[in-house]
């Protein structure tokens, strides 16, 4: 198989370009190359597939084979990819993924992409819509048991399912014991991914990120999204923030005008690569 190692501040990720050749059991795949100790290592395996609804595809898979609908930075990255790889020469692209389409701006510098704005869509906020077991038309600072302690949760879709929470400190944050509370939580049917917050300011946020399937990442584009949007509706910070990842920093705004969330951001290319997949499975 051929791929690229790509990651949008940290967020990294295999991608395999199946407009040229036909990946079997992604699934599977992706758990064997995301392993860190005995495969390439990454958050995941990107698929970047031709499209008749859009000039792309991308299909996302988690580090544990499991779907994921969207991937902020890894949308970013798919971007980087086919314009630097010549498969288009737009700087303007659409890219349907979980079935919802991203349209996307390019920023080029020397003939390579370096950063990628894209319109993330509205925020989703009704409960069954994330989905989340809740009442009402939205859960913001909605209280919630984890681990014997009670947080206050704001969810939100970008196309996947978030928790907000906020907090006065981060750093010091045990995310490896209480992220797998939360994502595995019983009122989260489709589990969840669980952004960890820190109000600096009204134009600034930071992050960390419990990815269902993943485990703590660097980065999460959409969860960015989330927090920014969560902030605006707990009242914490204005409709243009920058959130501060572990990997980096993202641009994002939340439209008053189309009610769409912008997210801009950098995408990298590590390096390029052929793995035997056969080989790959008896080392395991």
């Amino acid at each position: 198989m051929n791929f690229t190692k790509m990651h949008g501040i940290g967020n990294d990720y295999i991608y395999v370009d199946c407009t040229k050749e036909v990946l079997q059991n992604p699934e599977a795949t992706a758990r064997l190359v995301s392993d860190r100790h005995k495969g390439i290592g990454s958050d995941g395996l990107i698929l970047i597939k031709s499209s008749d609804r859009a000039d792309f595809e991308m299909a996302m898979y988690n580090a544990d084979g499991s779907y994921g609908e969207m991937c902020g930075n890894g949308i970013r990255c798919v971007a980087k990819y086919v314009y630097d790889n010549k498969l288009t020469d737009k700087t303007d692209l659409s890219v349907i993924s979980g079935g919802a389409i991203k349209h996307l701006k390019l920023t080029v510098a020397d003939g390579k992409v370096s950063q990628v704005r894209v319109n993330m869509g509205q925020p989703t906020l009704e409960p069954s819509k994330i989905p989340v077991i809740g009442t009402g038309k939205s859960l913001v600072a909605e209280p919630i048991r984890v681990a014997g302690q009670m947080y206050a949760m704001t969810c939100v879709s970008m196309g996947n399912p978030h928790a907000v929470v906020f907090m006065d400190d981060v750093k010091n944050l045990k995310i490896q014991e209480i992220g797998p509370r939360f994502e595995n939580h019983r009122q989260f049917p489709e589990r969840i991914n669980t952004e960890f917050v820190r109000v600096i300011d009204r134009k600034n946020l930071e992050m960390r990120v419990w990815e269902r399937g993943s485990g703590e990442t660097l980065a999460c584009g959409t969860g960015a999204c989330a927090a920014a949007v969560a902030a605006v509706l707990n009242g914490y910070a204005d409709r243009e923030v920058v959130v501060y990842l572990l990997g980096g920093d993202l641009h994002i705004c939340w439209s008053e005008e189309d009610n769409c969330v912008y997210m801009t951001g950098p995408a990298a290319t590590v390096f390029h690569g052929e793995v035997d997949l056969e080989q790959l499975k008896k080392d395991q």
